[in-house]
């Protein structure tokens, strides 16, 4: 009976959906995991219970007029995925990307709702953003973008109703600009977005969080696993705030990053990347990481991915986007030593890549339990908006250790309850589910 009510809930949202094809991923994937709860509890099945998780509470699509700086009209479309609101408010970032769609924010939705209660915090799940660029353009072409973007959204978020953050393409700048047009449209309300800056009501350490969260997820594993990460040489996709932050925080428990990368390069140096250059050229200049080889002469840049190289490691931290690393990649980390692979980005593993990871025995800790430190302090960022206060950084950080300690927790008992070996993926589904399920049932048919 478990087998065939999971396939006839895929099957059915198959057939409504073959488009969305990020979204059926992360469900396909979901859904396997959770198996042996649904065994575990064939009322579900009455009850509806997938069908009700599956399918978002609520989508707002809308255009997004703007005018360029040559005075040009241009037009995108921009979304909100309110996808789950039994654990709190919807809560989830907003992506500023030309690959954005429907597909894809359904599948950050989906997974935010997991992640998010994982965290211990008052969250639902939520996603959002438009298939803008602002790459190339000017800080006038962003504001005047995210003003016509906040016009729409601020009809439908609300500090105790839906709490927008950053994204990949939403930073502090445009966090920034669409709270001041949400201000001159609202009643100002400090906790209604999340990732502003500092001055603005923003928290000590958010910018840091998901990159230092997730070493703190992995130091979790590396210690389970009777290990530490001083002396390990840790492979990082991306250099932005995620993968940049996440390389200090590996440098400072004894790690040596060796690689970072961008959407077109990678730099490779098995002495340790030099992280101060990487901050001049993509944290405060917004350059290609190409450039890494003008002011370091002894480092490698490769052209395209770097999961396609052959770097001996011991660690891969993915932090770019989704479906970053395949099968044939991920057998490539196994062949040259790695043992632990702990995600930055939201499912940058594909599904034969998980495979992979499970048949060579790999570590894996996925991304709705390593990279939650973001969202866990931008709740905790609403919390000090709500108590109008302003907690030091070090406050900031003590809580965010103890948030991964607790969600590695629960991936461990899920673990260990279900005899899942160093399957972290697995245990983070099955831990969430059972708590949202919990809720969903409390809650009644609504």
């Amino acid at each position: 009976m478990t087998l065939a009510y999971i396939s006839r809930v895929y099957q059915e949202l198959e057939s409504r959906l073959p488009h969305e094809t990020e979204y059926l991923q992360a469900v396909k994937e979901f859904l396997d995991a959770v198996e042996p709860v649904i065994e575990a509890h064939p009322e579900y099945e009455k009850e509806a219970v997938l069908e009700r998780l599956i399918e978002p509470e609520r989508i707002i699509s809308f255009r997004v007029p703007w005018v360029d700086g040559n005075g040009n009209v241009q037009v995108n479309r921009g979304y909100r995925v309110q996808f789950n609101s039994l654990n709190g408010p919807y809560k989830g970032g907003l992506r500023f990307h030309p690959s954005v769609n429907q597909s894809i924010l359904k599948f950050l939705g989906f997974e935010q709702i997991f992640k998010n209660i994982l965290t211990g915090l008052p969250i639902g799940g939520g996603k959002g953003g438009s298939d803008f660029n602002p790459k190339g353009k000017s800080d006038a072409e962003v504001m005047r973008f995210c003003q016509s973007f906040m016009t729409e959204l601020s009809r439908h978020i609300g500090a105790d109703v839906d709490v927008p953050a950053g994204d990949i393409g939403v930073g502090a700048r445009e966090i920034g600009y669409l709270y001041g047009q949400y201000k001159r449209l609202q009643v100002p309300t400090a906790g209604v977005l999340t990732g502003k800056p500092i001055p603005a009501g923003g928290s000590n350490g958010r910018t840091e969080a998901t990159g230092y969260g997730l070493v703190y997820f992995l130091n979790e594993m590396l210690s389970e696993a009777g290990e530490s990460l001083k002396g390990k040489k840790v492979i990082i996709s991306g250099s932005g705030n995620v993968a940049y932050y996440a390389a200090r925080k590996v440098e400072s428990f004894g790690g040596v990053v060796v690689s970072l990368s961008d959407s077109n390069h990678a730099v490779y140096d098995e002495n340790g990347i030099d992280l101060d250059i990487v901050k001049q050229l993509k944290v405060d200049g917004r350059e290609r990481i190409s450039r890494y080889a003008e002011f370091n002469a002894e480092a490698t840049i490769i052209e395209g991915s770097v999961w396609n190289t052959d770097i001996q490691a011991d660690i891969a931290l993915p932090c770019a986007t989704q479906n970053e690393i395949n099968q044939a990649q991920a057998e490539r980390l196994a062949t040259n030593g790695v043992k632990f692979v702990a995600e930055g980005a939201n499912m940058p593993s594909d599904s034969k890549a998980i495979a992979v990871y499970r048949q060579h025995g790999i570590h894996y800790g996925p991304g709705k339990a390593a990279n939650a430190g973001g969202v866990a302090v931008s709740a905790l960022e609403m919390s000090q908006n709500s108590m109008r206060l302003r907690w030091d950084a070090e406050r900031v950080d003590e809580e965010l250790q103890q948030i991964m300690k607790n969600i590695f927790a629960q991936c461990l008992n899920a673990r260990d309850a279900y005899d899942l070996g160093s399957d972290y993926g697995k245990a983070a589904d099955i831990a969430s589910f059972e708590q949202v399920v919990t809720l969903l049932l409390l809650h009644g048919v609504v």
